[in-house]
């Protein structure tokens, strides 16, 4: 049986890849800002040291993301307003974009002395004023939170999850190409590798061989 299975998952692997392996159409998977908070969470909070707080409050086509940073004293809560341009999950690359379209404003801020928090003023005052740009990216980027590449903020999750095999495993097998931001909730557009599928299926031991079993004469 195990034999039969292999063979009939490379003739069908060898159909599915000239359909380039992903053959379904894309299809939608939502998943509730909840769920997006935990991953955030676990893959991002929990592996970055000065931050003591990361979640999302997920709106038709934006976001609002809260990020409480505690760094040399300096403990403070930060929201900014993003659009979500790109979100790209498979086993090579994990993914995403984001465009920044409001300042960041500070919720609360603690500071363990005076002088701290002038220069926290005089820091946010110099970016606005003078440079004219919002310190977030900055901010984030020098704590290697995110990358800034011509005023996007770019979000490599693979530094976290590249880390978990079976993560990487079940990427093998689904490809999400975009995502799109509805209230409460982050809707995933992509597509099944059944290539990938059958392949899990194929080097899988059977179970389903049946054990002879002897007959008792009575």
């Amino acid at each position: 049986m195990q034999t039969l299975i292999s063979n009939l998952s490379k003739r069908i692997r060898e159909v599915y890849r000239k359909a380039g392996g992903f053959i379904e159409e894309e299809r939608e998977f939502a998943l509730s800002q909840v769920f997006l908070n935990a991953t955030f969470k676990r893959f991002v909070t929990d592996n970055v040291k000065m931050l003591e707080d990361l979640h999302a409050d997920v709106h038709d086509d934006w976001l609002r993301l809260y990020a409480t940073l505690n760094v040399k004293g300096l403990y403070t809560t930060l929201s900014v307003d993003l659009k979500l341009l790109q979100m790209e999950l498979n086993k090579d690359t994990q993914l995403l974009v984001f465009e920044q379209i409001s300042q960041t404003q500070v919720i609360e801020a603690k500071f363990k002395n005076i002088l701290q928090k002038i220069g926290f003023k005089f820091a946010l005052f110099f970016y606005r004023k003078i440079l004219d740009k919002d310190p977030l990216g900055t901010i984030l980027q020098r704590f290697n939170v995110v990358e800034v590449k011509d005023d996007l903020l770019y979000l490599d999750l693979n530094r976290w999850l590249g880390k978990n095999p079976s993560i990487i495993e079940t990427l093998a097998k689904v490809h999400v190409n975009h995502a799109v931001l509805r209230e409460a909730e982050l809707v995933v557009l992509g597509n099944v590798n059944l290539e990938a599928l059958f392949r899990k299926v194929g080097s899988s031991p059977d179970d389903t061989e049946a054990t002879p079993v002897s007959k008792t004469t009575t």
